[in-house]
């Protein structure tokens, strides 16, 4: 049967008829309010059910013979044993048999049949999750998050929801919608527990869909221990998302939109729920499992599956890979970018005074002051380059302004950059104007004729104490300057390749709907932090400038493994991180983010605040629960989720998506190249 099929006749199950069969029958509430339900169960109806593992999903309908207008019924949650008002009585009775030891019911059995009735009886905690209900005459169901009434208790009986009931209920979207979407995917079935003989032997598999809508654009989160899965679910993720893109109708516009389609503008899907543009997909792949074969995904790794759609990059270079250097001397900006990135940690003030200069060009090109010092201040940074090893292109030249009478005076040397000059000779001429600077004659007089403003103004002047490792003018060379520079892992960011900038490359492929990406295995840990920063800058900048313009924003995935190492930590409070901004402002740009890790508590709360959708496997310790138990209804899951089998428990999840109103537990599906 086909997805769409089984959507449909998920659709078609009348909850209210088909959820009470008596064979599901578990035991009447004996006490019930808006948050919990304590329900009288036996051993006998449980073992006939099946089994009740914890976070099974339960149904109470009122059934009270006086009243024929109440169309509803409660969705429970098993959470844990719940004391009966008789317990006591009962281990009391049982202290006294054991103590005594008397066959009162034959040879070999010590309790008659009544008192062993009696002693079956237990109690079972629930959460209500909500309430299913009909209104106004119709045949439709809804389901809303609460209780809006609950009556008396003995009125009530709850079965256990199984088969095409508990399809019906998993795969509840928000408000009164059901799965039933063309372009929803199956992403695995129900399970409830590590433990499973009675549903291998009793029960179907229970699939469970997950709409697009609930990833694209959206923030998603995939917790848990190394080797539980994370990056299974990742894959089938990147998968569906690139077979939901081949659907797209149209290609991505690049010209602002009318004010007729302004409207289709705001709405990213079409009416049967597909994007209207193809989806790129970023992945920054720390350990090269996306782009290199391994054996754990049956011999094929994204990058081959969808190879026609795939584009690779890497720091290092190698066969099928584009190499993501820069070139400092003809990028400027993305250079000094880097630069920036790398040296972000050093609080020394002379380099927060470098880091902060603006390399921008002047927004007015006939502003022929601002187009002078802009002139200096990129010759003086590119002589910095020079002197800390950067390797220009060949027969490479500045040209920037001066003054005759700073030669006169004897300030300067005599070459005439307004020709053009290499980087050595302009390296010395800005030397020897910042030692000779509280001396010149004409440096000194400069702002009587300039409206009081210096010759070289803040950000010059920082970069003349970075090139001459001299903090005052004529001072002694004792601060390391463009020293700081002279590390291989910021040199070996540079190419003198005249080559498109790879950002530039990777946002248009994105546009494209490909799939990219960045080999980030081989590189070093502030490499690592250094790429995928720029690029998330980069391509967030792409698509503020597109909405603010009112040109179209096709879906962009963001993939982020072992995302700890990546993103800023929970006591961060830096709110203009890149990644803390894709997270908070990231929906109305349509990027979306999926990131995997180990830990709840390593993730920047602003980052966990507005991520909708959870996949929550192996926890192992209270620290990771407590942290867990701040969001949606982990609450009900925290003890299953310490308990952890190795051999069996691989890809168990607790999952909750943007349009499931109550976590679902999960058993997501092996991601396999093999088609179905």
């Amino acid at each position: 049967m086909s997805i769409e099929s089984q959507l449909k006749a998920i659709a078609q199950v009348d909850i209210l008829k088909e959820g009470a069969k008596e064979d599901l029958f578990i035991g009447r509430p004996y006490s019930l309010n808006y948050e919990r339900a304590h329900v009288l169960i036996n051993d006998f109806w449980k073992n006939k059910v099946g089994g009740i593992p914890q976070g099974t999903l339960l149904l109470a309908f009122y059934q009270n013979p006086n009243d024929h207008g109440t169309a509803e019924v409660l969705l429970l949650r098993a959470i844990g044993p719940s004391a009966l008002p008789t317990d006591r009585d009962v281990v009391s009775s049982m202290v006294e048999y054991y103590k005594d030891n008397l066959e009162t019911a034959g040879p070999g059995q010590k309790l008659d049949e009544f008192t062993r009735w009696e002693f079956s009886f237990s109690g079972l905690e629930c959460r209500v999750l909500g309430t299913f209900y009909k209104y106004g005459g119709g045949d439709e169901i809804e389901f809303g998050a609460d209780v809006e009434n609950f009556y008396a208790a003995n009125n009530y009986k709850v079965y256990k929801a199984t088969a095409d009931v508990l399809r019906f209920i998993v795969n509840q979207r928000a408000g009164d919608e059901i799965a039933g979407n063309e372009n929803e995917f199956e992403l695995g079935t129900v399970r409830y527990s590590s433990s499973r003989r009675f549903e291998r032997e009793n029960e179907a598999k229970v699939p469970v869909y997950i709409n697009p809508k609930d990833f694209l654009g959206k923030r998603t989160a995939l917790f848990g221990m190394t080797r539980t899965g994370k990056s299974n679910t990742v894959k089938i993720i990147i998968q569906t998302s690139k077979e939901i893109s081949d659907k797209a109708p149209k290609e991505l516009k690049h010209e602002p939109a009318s004010e007729k389609e302004l409207a289709e503008v705001l709405d990213p899907f079409t009416k049967a729920g597909a994007p209207k543009y193809p989806v790129g997909q970023l992945i920054f792949d720390i350990n090269g499992e996306y782009a290199n074969p391994n054996m754990q995904d049956e011999g094929t790794a994204i990058f081959e599956l969808f190879a026609e759609k795939v584009v690779r990059y890497s720091v290092l270079e190698k066969p099928g890979f584009k190499v993501m250097k820069v070139n400092f001397y003809n990028d400027l900006v993305s250079g000094f970018e880097l630069i920036r990135s790398f040296l972000g940690t050093d609080t020394s003030d002379y380099v927060s005074s470098f880091t902060a200069i603006d390399m921008s060009a002047p927004e007015d090109p006939h502003d022929r002051s601002a187009k002078t010092r802009y002139e200096r201040k990129h010759a003086c940074y590119l002589a910095c380059l020079h002197r800390a090893g950067f390797t220009a292109p060949k027969g490479f030249k500045v040209k920037f302004s001066s003054s005759q009478q700073l030669v006169t005076e004897g300030s300067v040397p005599d070459i005439g950059p307004e020709n053009g000059v290499t980087l050595e000779d302009a390296a010395n001429w800005f030397d020897q104007v910042w030692t000779n600077y509280e001396n010149s004659a004409y440096i000194t007089n400069y702002p009587r004729s300039n409206r009081g403003r210096e010759w070289a103004d803040e950000d010059l002047k920082a970069l003349l104490v970075f090139l001459t490792r001299r903090r005052q003018p004529n001072g002694n060379p004792n601060i390391s300057g463009y020293r700081k520079l002279k590390n291989n892992l910021i040199l070996g960011l540079h190419t003198t390749s005249t080559e498109k900038p790879f950002q530039v490359e990777i946002i248009e492929a994105l546009r494209k709907g490909m799939i990219v990406i960045v080999d980030l295995s081989q590189g070093d840990p502030v490499v690592q932090n250094l790429y995928s920063e720029r690029i998330c800058r980069q391509l967030f900048a792409d698509s503020m400038d597109r909405f603010v313009k009112n040109v179209p924003n096709n879906f962009v995935q963001f993939y982020f493994e072992e995302a700890h190492n990546l993103f800023p930590k929970k006591e961060e409070k830096d709110l203009s991180q890149i990644y803390n901004r894709i997270a908070k402002e990231g929906a109305k740009l349509n990027l979306g983010m999926v990131y995997a890790t180990q830990e709840v508590s390593s993730i920047s709360a602003n980052i966990l605040k507005n991520t909708q959708n959870w996949f929550i496997a192996h926890l192992n310790n209270d620290d990771e629960t407590r942290e867990l138990k701040k969001y949606y209804d982990f609450s009900d899951f925290v003890d299953s989720l310490v308990r952890f089998s190795a051999k069996n428990d691989k890809g168990f999840v607790r999952m909750k998506t943007y349009s499931n109103p109550f976590v679902v537990p999960v058993q997501i599906k092996r991601f396999t190249a093999k088609k179905d």
